[in-house]
């Protein structure tokens, strides 16, 4: 069985590249236009129509947004996790990546809201019964998808660009929902938090972490702008130097072979999948795996996939600096 990908992008490299470069130049951040004033008649007086206002979604495209969005639509985790984060309870959301329900570190915070469908897969008929204002799309690169979304509420953005890290994305969305300052606060108490947590690792303050996602056909290492290695990296924390490399994904699985790619002082290791789990349990009675330096050491330590293995938000962020602070403060 194969690890659930998100759907595989339809996209030119170059449009990508150009949704990249839009998005970190203007994703989401545009001047208010208000519409409230087209919305009056003769009479002066105001429309049931709401005000709204223009901004960019992730891909450049101009959408008209409310001003005060009441009902909110999530396809992603990294979606629920920004709105929850800047105080907002959205009326629909998909389950979590590799997940048939919400991911556990948000599962306190969204009973009662009503699942459309899994990871960027909506189901029509449950985002029209939520009747939203606003739907968040993530990263979707199905037009055919995304025109249905659209016929529900034309205000409908895709939030992510191929190469967008969490903070990027964060903004954007806190810009949709008119919360942008909100959105700058909470990325910088969260760096914030991690700076300071890093500086009371003790012994450990510095240390060397590998951060692998065990899939069915073996390991992968992230890479150093991948959501919880930036966390690390934040912390002060290094990476061993057969992963000190620039990019936002994992590397292809590894073989046995290989596998000394994955040591460090610290061993950070997260499954998505029931198969990926298998494989992490089977290997743990290989030698390879026993001769692990993080191993010998005691330094291996599992940590959730739903939240180290994705794109990440500032609720998951608090939960990476969480474990991480556990595990080598040994608290």
């Amino acid at each position: 069985m194969s690890l659930p990908r998100r759907p595989s992008s339809t996209l030119s490299r170059g449009a990508v590249r150009a949704a990249a470069v839009a998005a970190a130049a203007t994703l989401l951040v545009t001047g208010c236009g208000s519409d409230s004033d087209d919305a009056k008649g003769d009479s002066g007086k105001e429309s049931a129509a709401p005000a709204t206002r223009t901004v960019k979604d992730a891909t450049g495209r101009a959408v008209q947004v409310p001003v005060d969005p009441k009902r909110i639509v999530t396809l992603t985790q990294e979606e629920l996790d920004a709105v929850l984060a800047l105080g907002v309870k959205p009326v629909g959301i998909t389950n979590g990546q590799g997940l048939n329900k919400p991911p556990a570190y948000l599962a306190d915070r969204v009973q009662g809201i009503d699942v459309v469908g899994n990871l960027l897969q909506p189901v029509m008929d449950k985002v029209v019964a939520a009747k939203p204002d606003l739907i968040l799309a993530g990263d979707m690169q199905d037009e055919q998808v995304l025109k249905q979304l659209r016929e529900i509420t034309p205000a409908t953005l895709v939030t992510m660009a191929p190469t967008d890290d969490w903070k990027l994305s964060f903004r954007g969305i806190g810009n949709a929902l008119n919360k942008l300052d909100a959105a700058n606060e909470v990325i910088s108490e969260r760096e914030g938090a991690a700076r300071a947590a890093g500086e009371k690792l003790g012994a450990n303050k510095g240390a060397e972490v590998s951060i692998v996602r065990w899939n069915p056909d073996g390991p992968s290492w992230m890479e150093n702008k991948q959501f919880a290695s930036g966390i690390a990296l934040e912390m002060g924390l290094k990476r061993p130097k057969a992963q000190n490399r620039d990019g936002n994904a994992h590397t292809p699985s590894l073989s046995l072979e290989k596998i000394n790619e994955i040591d460090g002082d610290w061993l950070f290791l997260s499954t998505l999948t029931s198969d990926g789990e298998k494989a992490l349990e089977d290997v743990r009675t290989k030698p390879a795996y026993k001769e692990l330096n993080a191993v010998g050491k005691g330094h291996a330590v599992t940590v959730d996939g739903s939240v180290w293995s994705t794109r990440g938000g500032p609720l998951a962020a608090g939960v990476v600096v969480n474990d991480i602070v556990k595990a080598l403060s040994g608290s």
